[in-house]
């Protein structure tokens, strides 16, 4: 099987800073790069956090400070691939626009379709406020004509089964016609369950020649699912935004940790990690 991609996804969003080790700063963001990329890491997915000491759990979307978290990532990682969040919901999201606009990182996010964003508290109540993350084709539209103009390429994120099945028209319609790259979403409490039985089902609704991978969002239940998308020839995706646990059920306090695990279901599988240079062939990027 072609060697794994192995992305980390550093930081994500909301996480409070003051509650869990997620990096926050450049300096920080940078630190855990370098961790992650002596794992085995050549794709950093990356947040921004606003800098406030009081406000690095909310998100912010400054061009200046996606160009200075780029920057001392790239420093302390020659060669790394960059791929940038744009997830907004609601109509306001010119900031995300505008971020890969201005600093044209390899690959940004790209989420394909909308989901009822829930979860349920053991007692009954909601986790969060109930809202949708609207993803409709006209703002998805709007993502990948930036993309085209900054030769990004778009990971299309797959919250369930029919969002995976919209990227093939998205296609089909014109409105993308480059290569492809699914990001599977599971464990979020109202989407795709973490369930590496639904790995089949959903390489028979991909398009053929386009590259995979998962994102694994929950506990060390996770871990039996990337081990499976290892084995069927899956990229690979861990990291401070979707999991704090590795399999065992050890808490830890770095990406550098989780990469080293998700690095190991690589070769149990028998593959060899890609390098930064062979992921960007793997991936076909455009710069």
């Amino acid at each position: 099987m072609d060697k794994a991609v192995v992305t980390c996804a550093l930081n994500g969003v909301l996480t409070n800073p003051k509650q869990h080790h997620v990096p926050v700063t450049p300096e920080e963001m940078a630190r855990e790069a370098k961790a992650a990329f002596n794992a085995g890491a050549s794709v950093m997915h990356m947040h921004l956090r606003q800098q406030d000491p009081d406000k690095g759990h909310m998100p912010s979307w400054d061009v200046n400070l996606s160009k200075e978290v780029q920057q001392a990532i790239r420093e302390a990682c020659p060669g790394v691939i960059i791929n940038h969040t744009t997830g907004v919901s609601g109509p306001n999201y010119q900031g995300a626009l505008d971020c890969v606009r201005e600093t044209a990182p390899e690959m940004a996010a790209c989420n394909a379709g909308s989901l009822n964003y829930l979860k349920v508290k053991a007692d009954g109540s909601w986790a969060w406020p109930p809202h949708v993350f609207d993803n409709p084709p006209d703002k998805v539209q709007k993502y990948l004509d930036v993309m085209k103009i900054t030769k990004t390429l778009p990971e299309f994120e797959c919250f369930d089964v029919g969002i995976v099945r919209s990227v093939a028209m998205y296609k089909q319609n014109g409105m993308y016609s480059g290569p492809l790259e699914y990001n599977f979403v599971m464990g979020v409490a109202s989407g795709m369950p973490a369930d590496p039985e639904l790995l089949p089902i959903l390489l028979k609704l991909k398009l053929p020649d386009s590259n995979w991978s998962v994102t694994a969002i929950g506990r060390e239940e996770i871990w039996p699912l990337h081990q499976r998308c290892a084995e069927l020839g899956g990229h690979l995706r861990t990291g401070l935004e979707d999991t704090f646990y590795l399999g065992d059920g050890t808490k830890v306090t770095s990406n550098g940790q989780l990469i080293e695990g998700i690095v190991k279901c690589a070769r149990n599988a028998g593959r060899e990690i890609a390098s930064p240079a062979e992921a960007r062939k793997i991936l076909k990027l455009m710069h």
